[in-house]
């Protein structure tokens, strides 16, 4: 991949952990503030967990990348 589209998926990956914490902070508010039952507090979790790893993979597999590509010297 070229570097223009590892900064691609670099700002997707930062803007996934960003949406993923204020939509997590949110549903746990409004959890408290209405009373939901702690099932989707567990549910909100879960969802915020699998965004957290994809975000993790996705940086983990650019850093990979960029440490076995070739050195311009």
């Amino acid at each position: 991949m070229t570097p223009r589209a590892d900064g691609a998926q670099m700002r997707l990956a930062g803007g996934v952990i960003a949406a993923t914490m204020l939509l997590w902070l949110a549903a746990n508010w409004a959890g408290r503030r209405f009373g939901w039952p702690a099932e989707y507090a567990f549910l909100a979790d879960l969802a915020a967990i699998g965004a957290l790893v994809w975000s993790l993979l996705v940086t983990w597999r650019i850093w990979r990348r960029r440490d076995h590509a070739p050195r311009e010297r």
